[in-house]
């Protein structure tokens, strides 16, 4: 059946998972790309796992990115010993997954994607695209991370616009009739998450679905929601891959695929969050001047927002609801982000940090630093405006809260 997956860029993967003796709590870790700001997550991260297998071990946190290359060749020897040694079981198929969070139970479908159906691009066309602008020269690092590793394990979260609900919740409906693969607590606070192998009976289910999907997809079947510098590093790793083999070996190459998750845009535990802006060296009266002025500069301004109409609140010594009203049809935060960008270029001292959750930017807001706090983001209008403008601002929105990502647990060999 994989061939006619293959149709929709999907591959039945083959999933490696932690030997049963394993301690799934200890292994599973929380995606490399959140707490940049708090190492003291990390921190206790390290304690909790102590000498345990974990997939600690086989990634890069970005809060330790200070380290350099040095410790990837560590994280390539640890793959080597878990591929032989800690992850024992083989499971051939898709695999249903069960989250607990704290908005509900969110789905997913564990997955491989075909890398040669996804494109990046602004202008994007492809089946597979990006919800979010990307940066480049954030790519280049973890395609060194991945052109040596002999596993991935996924934290990139896919979207498929299904308000019927029709491929991952039948299938969920049906889970008594399927393999039960793990049921554990994540650590510190992660909730619960609960996995099953999907078989035959159920991949019929959701290859219907999936045609039905494609259909009125209007040529954007999947949305990456999470992940996409992840994505991307793994295309980018695969195109150069790819020119150095013979033509009989790319269709069927491993590097050819990811393994992501896939979820549905309307699952009501789906909570699509702000992501806040956290400046350092710089406090808010000064970058509120800098902000009015450069936009008075093209014709636009700043507008208290207290009375509504918010985009965002600056906060320093105070909170100050603010709006940008763009004199052409682009959107407030482009604009917004744009200043930015040439604000820390022009301001080599300050430095700029992308976090979750309004307690976490309120409380690094001080007398030299301040915090652009965002509204959320209407998640229903995604698939629509991707289609319409192509990818969004980077990071215009975030699936949830930081300790509700995707956690590491499956793993794929990629060589």
């Amino acid at each position: 059946m994989n061939s006619s997956f293959e149709r929709y860029a999907l591959k039945a993967p083959t999933v490696l998972l932690p030997d049963e003796t394993i301690d799934l709590k200890k292994w599973a870790v929380v995606a490399c790309d959140q707490y940049t700001a708090q190492p003291e997550y990390w921190e206790s991260v390290c304690a909790l796992v102590g000498d345990a297998p974990s997939a600690l071990n086989i990634i890069y946190p970005e809060a330790w990115l200070h380290q350099g290359d040095g410790r990837i060749a560590g994280v390539n020897r640890a793959m080597e010993e878990y591929r032989a040694s800690v992850l024992t079981r083989r499971i051939e198929g898709f695999i249903l997954m069960e989250r607990e969070i704290s908005a509900g139970n969110r789905l997913g479908l564990i997955a491989a994607v075909d890398l040669e159906q996804y494109d990046y691009g602004a202008d994007s066309k492809s089946l597979i695209r990006a919800t979010e602008g990307t940066i480049l020269e954030r790519i280049p690092p973890r395609v060194r991370i991945r052109e040596n590793a002999a596993l991935e394990s996924p934290h990139v979260l896919m979207l498929v616009d299904d308000p019927d609900q029709t491929l991952i919740e039948p299938v969920h409906a049906a889970r008594d009739r399927l393999e039960p693969l793990y049921d554990f607590d994540l650590m510190l606070g992660g909730g619960r998450v609960r996995g099953w192998r999907v078989d035959g009976a159920a991949q019929a289910v959701m290859l219907a679905a999936l045609a039905r999907l494609n259909e009125r997809a209007r040529g954007l079947l999947y949305a990456v929601g999470d992940g996409n510098h992840s994505l991307a590093a793994a295309k980018a790793h695969w195109r150069a891959l790819r020119e150095t083999l013979p033509e009989c070996e790319r269709a069927d190459h491993l590097a050819r695929y990811a393994l992501v998750e896939i979820g549905n845009l309307h699952d009501s535990s789906l909570v699509f969050e702000p992501i806040h802006r956290v400046l350092s060296g710089v406090g808010a009266e000064a970058l509120f001047r800098a902000l009015r002025e450069w936009l008075r500069g093209r014709g636009m301004d700043l507008a208290d927002a207290s009375g509504g109409g918010i985009m965002f609140s600056l906060v320093g010594d105070g909170v100050r609801p603010l709006r940008i009203d763009p004199i052409d049809r682009s959107l407030p935060l482009s604009i917004l982000q744009e200043f930015l960008d040439v604000y820390l270029c022009n301001h080599p001292g300050v430095e700029i940090d992308y976090v979750h959750g309004d307690d976490v930017a309120f409380g690094l807001a001080g007398e030299n630093s301040c915090s652009l706090l965002l509204k959320p983001s209407e998640k229903a209008n995604l698939f629509e405006s991707v289609r319409a403008g192509g990818a969004l601002p980077r990071k215009a929105f975030s699936m949830g809260e930081a300790r509700e990502k995707r956690y590491y647990l499956e793993c794929r060999e990629i060589r």
